[in-house]
């Protein structure tokens, strides 16, 4: 019988050490496993957080391992290259951050033993992702386990796979599940046993067989279906392998049983019915933290999302962690799981992309979660040789089919990504990565986009895979594009659902993103080093606005929620409250007196807007049904200054700027100043410097073409500037004012 144990426990760290060791450091930090060191620099901003070599140390004696013939290690993840040394010896080289990985060790073994994990987090031309708005964490962040098993076993060997795969085939009330196990050392004597178990444990179907026989097709009568949030019933597949009357090892694998399809006039349908994809992508890493997690914090995450009332995640950019996964499987959560093929087309990556889509699709097999394997994201940003990646996306589509002849392939498509280009036809369904009311634009083109879009293609699934805007603690009773308020955030969420419950045809829509995440190149928002277009922060202490505008939308929880609780001091003589419930109706009352009660009509969106008078103090309470909320209001003469955003590091704020009234400065709109020919002309000076100065056009390896000039126009001069800065782009303090002085001697058009 196979035996586990974990080998998290006192592992020596070094950094900055420079070889292997031949001997146990006891001068090196000492850690447990899931560790980063990536925790704190890889989320203070500036890009310069530490990317190379780093060595993980640990002494084991043979004699306090169980008795077996085989032991394997098995590395739950180690970002994103890693080689395994044992007493001296190199056993392994794994490229791939974020799955799974075994090593036998069994040949190096003696009574007392070291073994050495090196792990390189530094920039390559092989291994994905090297460029991408998230920090890349090194480490050995998930668990380390030793398998101790019998000569004879369910293989280890094959892509960190399970040793078994399960795929039901339903029949009306009835299913067809056939089991494959993979064997290592079988002989003639050998029998196998597979036992299909329903979730009290029950014996619902059994085979037994000479275990030459590798495949077992078993049937489920009356099957109790897989059925999303409504109902995520799970079986469990139980493979037991004898030598005569004795069991040499055992494995099992939950599954589900369901049948879904994707219409391109009506979206996704679960068992039948029709079941709207909405919800949420999930990046994995924490706050001082990093990606180093504990199950508690996935459970944590799944609750978040189960109360938002999601019924999808997009699981970005990379494959997360097997506990994850099964949570999915358990809560009923539709998934999208992808590769890290990501933002920039390598010329030698080709294989590694192929080696981490067969690890993503072998590891995953089994969970009834999981429906599409996505096999790029906005892959079309950086690329040097065209023909090559559409290529590799063929291969990797037809390897996944080959693979799994069960689930679809999906891409994400960043949203300057011509619709007609190839490669856009290779998957099964596409979606878009849009931001029109963020980075450029405005809220009210996305939904006519993908109505373009669905015209031209009525016969492709196109959905929405990402979508959102940043928002930290500034606050505003005015907001605008850009700035950064939880009420723009707010604002853009609203007008996006709306667009997204009108059109039904959407097979997906996920929301980037449910959290907050470290991404040490930014320097935007006041908060360097991360990305806030969470609808929950790093943290997972605070829930957005945003998040209830969700809730109200999605869950059948029944709540009500008083928008603007950190906006308390404002200025104006009547402001506007807003409410999100997902009751038919809602009073406001104001210090016991009520405000009004409005009611919701069946196709209106859940959000409602009371005018409140606002002096003194006012205590808000919000009742709907049941449920009430509570904020507080204080009239103030002048502006709260805390609310006002003020950039970490930055050359110049938005308010330390010369804006004389009619005139242009770098507080306006590039769409504005393009209106203008003499804008037109110093803005495409000012380009045309910036471009040379990138060298030709390109910026950190994004391209500087009309697409993205056209994404661009939504942002002001001044945060321009501040995303060109993230892209190697420098300006002084004196090169912008010198700007702004020439644009403030343009006059607006009338």
């Amino acid at each position: 019988m196979r035996k586990q144990i974990n080998f998290n426990r006192k592992w020596a760290f070094s950094k900055s050490a420079d070889g292997i060791p031949g001997s146990f450091p006891e001068k090196w930090d000492f850690v447990n496993l899931p560790h980063t060191w990536n925790n704190i620099d890889g989320q203070d901003g500036g890009n310069d957080y530490y990317r190379g070599t780093c060595y993980y140390v640990k002494q084991f004696d043979k004699a306090d391992l169980p008795e077996a013939d085989l032991y394997y290690l098995e590395f739950g993840g180690a970002n994103s290259s890693a080689e395994v040394y044992v007493n001296g010896k190199k056993l392994a080289c794994h490229d791939g951050g974020y799955s799974a990985f075994r090593v036998n060790i069994t040949d190096s073994l003696q009574e007392k033993n070291l073994l050495v994990v090196t792990v390189d987090n530094a920039e390559n031309d092989h291994v994905y992702p090297q460029m991408a708005d998230f920090t890349f964490y090194g480490g050995l962040y998930r668990n380390v386990t030793l398998i101790a098993v019998n000569k004879t076993h369910f293989d280890l060997d094959y892509y960190g796979g399970a040793g078994i795969m399960v795929t039901p085939k339903l029949q009306e009330n009835d299913a067809s599940v056939e089991v494959e196990v993979f064997l290592t050392g079988v002989e003639a004597r050998h029998t196998l046993c597979i036992r299909l178990l329903d979730a009290e444990g029950n014996i619902a179907a059994e085979s037994k067989s000479s275990a030459a026989d590798t495949k077992a097709t078993l049937s489920l009568s009356n099957v109790h279906l897989w059925n999303g949030r409504k109902d995520p019933y799970l079986y469990t597949a139980e493979a037991l392998l004898f030598d005569g009357e004795t069991i040499v090892d055992n494995i099992c694998a939950r599954f589900g049983c369901r049948t879904f399809f994707i219409d391109p006039e009506k979206g996704f349908f679960l068992n039948g019915e029709s079941y709207p994809l909405r919800g949420v992508s999930r990046h994995q890493d924490r706050l001082d933290i990093g990606n180093a997690l504990l199950p508690a914090h996935h459970e944590e995450d799944m609750e978040l999302i189960c109360e938002l009332g999601a019924t999808t995640i997009r699981l970005a950019h990379y494959q997360h962690d097997q506990y994850f996964y099964d949570l999915c499987d358990e809560r009923g959560l539709v998934v999208w799981a992808e590769i890290p093929y990501i933002s920039k087309h390598l010329k030698n990556g080709r294989e590694n992309t192929i080696s981490q889509m067969k690890e993503l699709v072998i590891q995953n097999y089994n969970h009834p979660s999981i429906v599409v394997w996505g096999l790029s994201n906005e892959i079309t940003m950086s690329i040097t040789d065209k023909d090559d990646m559409t290529e590799n996306h063929r291969v990797l589509n037809d390897l996944v089919h080959e693979l799994d002849k069960t689930r679809l392939t999906a891409i994400a498509c960043v949203s300057m990504c011509d619709i007609h280009d190839p490669y856009v036809r290779i998957p099964d369904v596409v979606s878009y990565n849009h931001y029109f009311g963020w980075y450029g634009g405005d809220t009210s083109m996305n939904g006519p986009w993908f109505d373009r879009f669905h015209a031209e293609f009525p016969d492709t699934p196109i959905g929405i895979s990402e979508y959102g805007c940043e928002a930290l603690n500034w606050h505003t009773s005015n907001p605008v594009q850009g700035d950064y308020t939880e009420e723009y955030q707010a604002h853009y969420h609203e007008e996006l659902i709306k667009q997204i419950a009108a059109r039904p045809y959407l097979w997906a829509t996920h929301v980037w993103n449910m959290f907050d995440f470290g991404a040490d190149a930014r320097n935007e928002g006041g908060e360097n080093g991360q990305n806030h277009k969470g609808l929950v922060t790093f943290d997972r202490k605070y829930k957005k606005d945003s998040f209830y505008a969700y809730k109200a939308w999605l869950s059948d929880e029944p709540f009500v929620h008083l928008c603007g609780k950190r906006y308390i001091y404002r200025t104006e003589p009547v402001t506007t409250v807003t409410v999100y419930t997902n009751q038919p109706e809602v009073e406001l009352f104001a210090n016991g007196k009520s405000v009004g009660k409005q009611r919701r009509q069946e196709t209106d969106a859940p959000f409602f807007y009371f005018g409140v008078l606002n002096e003194g103090t006012t205590k808000l309470m919000a009742v709907a049904g049941e449920c009430k909320d509570e904020s507080l209001l204080c009239k103030t003469e002048t502006f709260h200054e805390a609310y006002r955003l003020k950039e970490k590091g930055a050359i110049l704020n938005w308010f330390d700027i010369t804006a004389p009234e009619g005139y242009f400065s770098l507080n306006d709109k590039i769409d504005d100043i393009l209106q203008s020919e003499t804008g037109r002309t110093l803005f495409a000076s000012f380009m045309g410097q910036v471009t040379k100065e990138l060298g030709g056009g390109k910026a950190a390896g994004f391209e500087i073409n009309d697409a993205m000039m056209q994404m661009m126009g939504g942002f002001t001069v001044l945060r321009l500037t501040g995303l060109l800065g993230m892209t190697g782009a420098e300006f002084t303090k004196e090169q912008l004012l010198a700007l702004n002085d020439q644009l403030n001697q343009i006059k607006k058009p009338a």
